[in-house]
């Protein structure tokens, strides 16, 4: 009975994600309601209620999951030898979290720096490209001045501060993967 309940359970979140996702591939992340989410998978808003505490939470779920997709890419691939090959193998992540405006926003109001109560899958994925870069300079040929996880959380940044670029009207004439370039040259070359 228990199994029966939990089975019931795991594909009415999985019909929502599904209806969710559908939203999103026609329209766009901003586009969606959670009216439209519960319609689309024939369930009451109430059925939404019990399972997602809001729309946003819905979403850390989803643009979490997709920025995993990405992680787990970057950790199959070798780690780059050059800041070009790190800026190139960022950009597919940086032109997902900047796919639109809405994205964007929920990432870094979902980041882990807003304290937020709830640890949720965004915020872990932050900690997770942290682990990545990590890896990445174990071996690489650059700056070993400062401790590794200091390097890793500086290409976070830096990475972070290139995409938020995008967004501003004084300083978005340089694409992310230039600003990118830029900021990874001056950070791991210095001197250079």
């Amino acid at each position: 009975m228990i199994r029966s309940v939990q089975k019931r359970t795991l594909e009415t979140r999985a019909k929502l994600i599904a209806a969710a996702q559908e939203i999103i591939d026609e329209s766009g992340y901003a586009a969606l309601r959670v009216e439209e989410v519960v319609l689309r998978a024939g369930m009451a808003k109430g059925t939404f209620f019990a399972h997602f505490k809001d729309k946003d939470a819905l979403m850390d779920l989803i643009i979490g999951s997709e920025i995993d997709r990405h992680l787990d890419a970057l950790e199959a691939s070798p780690a780059p030898q050059t800041v070009e090959q790190m800026a190139d193998a960022l950009m597919p992540l940086c032109n997902y979290m900047t796919c639109e405006r809405y994205v964007f926003d929920v990432i870094l109001r979902f980041s882990g720096a807003a304290a937020i109560e709830e640890i949720g899958l965004i915020a872990r994925t932050f900690g997770r490209q942290i682990e990545v870069f990590e890896a990445w300079l174990a071996d690489a040929p650059f700056r070993r001045d400062i401790a590794v996880e200091l390097r890793a959380e500086g290409i976070h940044a830096f990475m972070i501060q290139a995409m938020s670029a995008q967004f501003c009207a004084l300083h978005n004439a340089e694409s992310i993967q230039d600003r990118l370039l830029l900021y990874l040259r001056a950070w791991l070359l210095p001197g250079g």
